[in-house]
């Protein structure tokens, strides 16, 4: 779904198939417009509160993702993640929440986060990195502001969205399946299971077992299914390494068990450390590349989240129109920025909202209460770091899966479509790098649709991203042969 040009001239009380206003309202009933679009105080904090319990996985998986060295050698600290996490989620939750009134919930990116960890962080230092975050979601504001991203969402074939969709969906599978030990660099062969052909250690058995709790969780419709299979693996694991069953030194992250209080201040020492510069081994144009392929990383989802939690909640019209839409895709790139600047990655909306959504929320009023949770947890980092690596990859995996649904909107008998697809898809996963599998994709629907002599559906925009893509694979006999190094 797209972003239309003009947003509906309803007011908040006709913003939903609510009941009339009724006298004496609460200020929360008239800042919220809970009554008119159907709702009531209850259902808001419970909505809010089934959000924040579907997306606190999120908390585990983005430290997991961000966890290794940058090309300096530098690590962030888990607790510093943790709460740098937190923190972005809370904030830029309140915002959608209190501004833009919606019940749409923020947090870290799992696409951005991949692409920050894999792409950004072997050329640079994490706080230029978390500069390239700043840099994207100004990007998408501006985009928003003068109305281009409805043209460039439009330009791109729909094909190839929910191609770049499914690719990033197995790149997040199988960050989870070697973080986690179950697949690793073979000997003979690039990719093994395990050190040598086997599993080896509880641990990535453990890592088996959750993947298929919360598979089987959500075969039966479990609500939460990621969250409880996240806390019975860590329980589980507690258990064993009580039991002396696990050699400590078998985790990949150390033991889950908890030092000290369950209590602790935040540890915000990544807040503020972003560069801008300092570029001059990486170059103009891959600083470009990286900024263009974290806008594609966090922009697709964005907008077909917002208007499909949006109409399940029934305050969009058919055409996709719905209150605040421009505000919420604002904020949404804002959490770019927001979240650059406290040092854990680009927050973008997650479809777990619509989780929240099905319990009946309809209000900013259930955000605020998935934010104010978010806060909370900056007190609790320390029960969030026993969580094992192994378990919380599991998450990463089922992830992938849920992002793979995708290929159901493709019409894989078309060879025009097919082909595209499947280079963007698997080009992703196998050269570890999204900005690949996107221009494989791209160059391809290209070359093909002039193969068919219909170059002329070919747009100006997707001319121009081809141009940019060919000299992308070009570029480095194009800088020897100009002498730039």
């Amino acid at each position: 779904m797209t972003q239309q040009s003009l947003e509906p001239k309803t007011t908040a009380e006709d913003a939903g198939a609510g009941s009339r206003p009724s006298a004496g309202r609460s200020w929360l009933d008239r800042y919220f417009h809970i009554s008119e679009r159907g709702s009531t105080v209850a259902r808001e904090v419970r909505g809010g509160v089934t959000t924040f319990m579907a997306m606190a996985y999120i908390l585990l998986l983005n430290p997991l993702i961000l966890s290794g060295k940058d090309v300096a050698g530098d690590m962030m600290g888990q607790k510093a993640l943790i709460t740098a996490t937190a923190f972005a989620a809370a904030l830029t939750t309140l915002l959608m929440g209190f501004v833009g009134k919606v019940p749409l919930a923020l947090a870290a990116g799992l696409s951005v986060s991949g692409v920050i960890s894999s792409q950004v962080a072997p050329q640079m230092t994490w706080p230029q990195a978390m500069g390239m975050c700043v840099m994207y979601g100004v990007v998408i504001m501006l985009l928003v502001v003068t109305g281009l991203r409805e043209m460039i969402m439009n330009a791109i074939p729909l094909a190839l969205k929910h191609g770049i969709t499914m690719g990033i969906g197995l790149f997040i599978a199988l960050i989870g399946l070697y973080k986690s030990g179950f697949v690793q660099v073979g000997k003979a062969t690039p990719l093994t299971l395990g050190p040598a052909g086997e599993l080896a250690g509880w641990p990535v058995l453990l890592f088996a077992g959750t993947l298929l709790l919360i598979f089987m969780l959500q075969a039966r419709n479990t609500p939460g299914a990621i969250l409880i299979g996240i806390i019975t693996g860590t329980v589980v694991a507690m258990i064993l390494n009580a039991l002396d069953v696990i050699n400590p030194k078998q985790w990949a992250n150390g033991a889950p068990e908890l030092h000290g209080s369950a209590v602790s201040t935040p540890d915000f020492s990544l807040f503020g450390h972003v560069e801008f510069g300092g570029w001059g081994k990486v170059g103009a144009m891959t600083v470009g590349m990286i900024v263009f392929t974290l806008v594609l990383a966090g922009f697709f989802d964005a907008m077909a989240t917002i208007i499909g939690v949006g109409t399940e909640a029934k305050l969009a019209d058919d055409k996709g129109r719905m209150p605040g839409l421009s505000k919420a895709l604002f904020i949404d790139g804002a959490g770019g920025a927001i979240g650059g600047v406290a040092g854990g990655s680009g927050q973008t909306v997650f479809v777990e909202s619509a989780t929240g959504v099905g319990e009946g929320a309809r209000t900013g009023l259930a955000s605020a209460v998935t934010g104010l949770f978010f806060a909370a947890c900056l007190f609790f980092t320390p029960l969030t770091a026993i969580v094992p690596q192994e378990v919380a990859s599991a998450a990463l995996v089922v992830i992938g899966a849920m992002m793979m649904m995708n290929a159901r909107h493709v019409d894989w008998a078309d060879r025009a479509t097919a082909i595209p697809v499947f280079l963007t898809v698997v080009l992703m996963p196998f050269t570890y790098t999204i900005t690949t599998g996107v221009a494989a994709g791209v160059i391809s629907w290209v070359a093909i649709k002039i193969a068919q002599g219909k170059a002329r559906e070919i747009g100006a925009f997707m001319w121009g991203l081809t141009v940019i893509f060919l000299v992308y694979f070009a570029l480095n006999p194009i800088e020897g042969w100009l002498g730039v190094h």
